[in-house]
């Protein structure tokens, strides 16, 4: 639909005056000599704006999409972004799939997957129903999982193939997350869908490294790659040491580094230490030494240590808790000295709320009064520079309890 013609800019000069001459210096008139001025130029700014964002939004966002397509799109999205209203939302992008299969698009392209992906952010997000995202979710995998088994073996559906997997894989990440979600908490239907994805993952990979890479396949998920953000999951303090609240929006960290530290997210949230810890540990090694979620990792690795209860088999000994004290003091230590070894303009609340964090538990771990007073005054004013409320009271509360001692 073509846009609705523009009235003519008006000119900031009254019609009986006659236009300066350019080569001079001209004086804007005030704002007190001439009331209308300002709504005159906030007409100009608006009509500027509004030409911009239709040219680069409106139009550049849809042009992969044909016209019919397109047009409900753009409905569908303003409903859903400014206009906010559910159920029109709902008909448009209900309306713009049945007009994509209308004109023959490809079901599997990322332009029509991007529409679902839309789709079910829509009802995560705006209209807080998860279980409808996860419907959506699963339904839209499964249909891709049967093309990649019926047609991902032809020879020209290669490159298809990697992708449309790919997405696949994507999603199980986002699956994860959902049923791991407050709102839904299914333990189980999150490790089943982390796990596939972990799984689907690497078996690719290693089936590339084992048969090569076939002509037409194009390249696989690579270690930067990512996907969407996601929303921020923040979990309560622990006794008797602190998980640091996880952070699951790592929009710049790489895809395997997702699922590794979501899935150790997931054990240790089932009190499953003993399967969360080297995950922790794998989670470390995907990203940089000097980075500040490294220190988040690190601490959640020293508590999940301490709180292992290993289940005891003939095979596997119950761990050592003299070790494992050991080795989560080394841990927490080691997040503190990372905290401080990034660059202070790289430093960010992250780095300072996971320090604050170690300190605590530092001194949750200290052999003595006089050790663990230490840290938590440190926990304190670190919690204090960082404005962290929860930080400072549990340090408080550790403080009062060695000097009751």
């Amino acid at each position: 639909m073509a846009p609705k013609t523009s009235s003519p800019i008006p000119t900031p000069f009254p019609p009986s005056q006659t236009e300066p001459n350019p080569t001079k210096t001209q004086v804007f008139p005030s704002c007190e000599a001439n009331p209308h001025f300002i709504s005159i130029v906030s007409a100009i700014i608006g009509l500027i704006y509004t030409n911009y964002f239709y040219q680069s939004y409106i139009l550049g966002e849809f042009a992969a999409f044909p016209e019919p397509v397109a047009r409900k799109l753009r409905r569908a999205l303003f409903y859903s972004n400014y206009d906010v209203q559910p159920d029109n939302a709902l008909k448009y992008y209900k309306q713009a799939l049945v007009a994509a299969e209308e004109v023959g698009m490809d079901p599997f392209s990322d332009e029509i997957l991007g529409v679902k992906f839309q789709l079910a952010s829509f009802f995560e997000k705006q209209i807080h129903q998860p279980k409808m995202a996860i419907e959506i979710l699963e339904r839209v995998r499964q249909s891709c999982l049967d093309w990649v088994k019926e047609s991902g073996g032809l020879e020209e559906n290669r490159g298809k193939r990697t992708r449309v997997l790919g997405q696949c894989v994507r999603m199980s990440v986002k699956l994860g997350e959902l049923y791991a979600g407050p709102e839904i908490m299914e333990g189980e239907q999150a490790e089943e869908s982390l796990v596939w994805g972990v799984t689907t993952l690497l078996k690719e990979q290693e089936r590339r490294e084992r048969e090569g890479v076939k002509e037409g396949e194009g390249e696989w998920m690579n270690p930067e790659e990512i996907g969407g953000a996601l929303e921020c999951t923040i979990y309560p303090f622990m006794a008797p040491l602190i998980l640091f609240p996880h952070q699951t929006c790592f929009s710049s960290l790489p895809l395997a580094f997702r699922f590794v530290q979501t899935l150790a997210t997931h054990y240790a949230d089932r009190q499953q230490h003993y399967l969360a810890s080297p995950l922790y540990l794998q989670a470390i090694s995907l990203i940089p030494p000097s980075n500040c979620h490294a220190v988040v990792l690190m601490n959640n690795l020293a508590a999940s240590l301490l709180l292992q209860r290993t289940p005891a088999t003939p095979y596997d000994p119950p761990s050592d808790p003299a070790a494992l004290l050991a080795h989560a003091r080394q841990w927490a230590r080691k997040a503190i000295d990372t905290a401080n070894a990034v660059e202070p303009a790289a430093r960010d609340e992250e780095c300072e709320r996971g320090c604050a964090v170690a300190m605590y538990n530092m001194g949750r771990l200290a052999e003595d009064g006089r050790e663990a007073g230490r840290w938590y005054r440190e926990g304190r004013e670190r919690s204090e520079g960082c404005g962290f409320a929860e930080g400072i009271r549990m340090c408080e509360e550790g403080l009062r309890g060695v000097e009751g001692e």
